[in-house]
């Protein structure tokens, strides 16, 4: 759903050649009903359409021809109520759109750091009554310090602060005006800081009890746009209860590993946390597409004057932060026995 906008073409691109699910339907708004495919679409990424997807006819948003397994790059603005019909219906629909993410019997999903949240599905269809589900990914610059701080949760994690440097490309097509961009930075960027905070603790809190218990630490976010064109880098600082050192840190990111690696998902990188050691890594343009823009990079570890450590973190916002999140989270889904394939 979505299918023609920008996040649409990156599920596109993504699932093309997929093992385990392939692309057969394609739903946009009702100017595209009926058309082709690549007639109702400009393709805006690199490289051609790929082979068989422009032949689909876009159908209008609503349960009935879909597969059961439907996932949603949809504007928030219509979001909530067409992804509720989709599950009331029967669907499972794994969805990018924030419209779901903190609602209390919605998973709010990074596989490699809460496979467990899945648990609150059931909890789901019986509160609402649907014969479906809605799954979500959280926000771009989320997953990417969620990621890094998975692999420290351990340690007990009291405080972050975060400050971002965000990709144009997270701001859709057109996105920005290169009035605004060029050559400078947008220190603004609405609702992020919000979804930042809020996220982080649901996603590296706990589920019990039926309920989600938000982790007990302090996030502080400062999100800010910048001239690049994909990869969201952060500078982070994190103070912890206990006291681990440097040593102790780059060994938990070297053996940071999750359900994703264990199960061999097909899109789950073999190390989703990658330190980096050279002074000037990581890099957006070096850096952001390797391991299929699917891993979270991390550098320049050093002692934090005002907390305890503080690094650099980089991810690709339109794959790890969007469509390729999406389609890691129904791969777990399968792996639970959560589909209808």
């Amino acid at each position: 759903m979505g299918a023609t906008g920008m996040v649409g073409q990156h599920f596109v691109k993504f699932l093309a050649g997929h093992p385990w699910f392939d692309l057969k339907w394609v739903g946009a708004s009702g100017r595209s009903a009926a058309m082709k495919y690549r007639d109702a679409t400009s393709w805006r990424l690199e490289g051609a359409m790929p082979d068989g997807v422009g032949d689909l006819t876009v159908e209008n948003c609503v349960p009935g021809n879909a597969p059961h397994l439907v996932f949603s790059a949809m504007d928030s603005s219509v979001a909530t109520g067409i992804e509720q019909a989709f599950a009331a219906a029967g669907h499972s629909v794994v969805s990018n759109s924030r419209n779901h993410r903190m609602e209390p019997d919605v998973p709010l999903l990074v596989p490699e750091v809460n496979p467990d949240h899945l648990q609150v599905l059931p909890l789901q269809k019986a509160n609402r009554g649907w014969k479906g589900q809605i799954a979500t990914n959280p926000n771009c610059s989320t997953i990417v310090l969620s990621l890094a701080l998975g692999a420290l949760k351990q340690f007990g994690i009291q405080r972050v602060i975060v400050t971002t440097m965000q990709a144009i490309s997270g701001a859709g097509y057109p996105g920005v005006s290169s009035m605004d961009i060029n050559a400078n930075v947008l220190p603004f960027i609405g609702g992020e800081e919000e979804k930042m905070e809020t996220e982080t603790q649901k996603i590296l809190g706990s589920f019990g009890a039926g309920q989600f218990h938000p982790l007990a630490a302090s996030v502080s976010a400062h999100c800010n746009r910048v001239p690049v064109l994909d990869g969201h880098t952060e500078t982070v600082s994190v103070g912890f209860s206990s006291r681990p050192t440097r040593e102790d840190i780059l060994d938990a990111f070297a053996k940071f590993r999750g359900a994703p690696q264990e199960r061999e998902l097909p899109s789950a990188p073999a190390r989703p946390v990658i330190y980096l050691d050279e002074d000037n890594r990581p890099q957006p343009r070096r850096d952001v597409e390797r391991e299929r823009g699917m891993a979270v990079f991390v550098g320049r570890l050093r002692n934090c004057p005002v907390l305890q450590h503080k690094f650099v973190a980089l991810g690709h916002n339109t794959v790890r932060g969007a469509a390729g999140a999406a389609v890691l989270n129904a791969e777990l889904m399968r792996s639970e026995g959560l589909l209808s394939l």
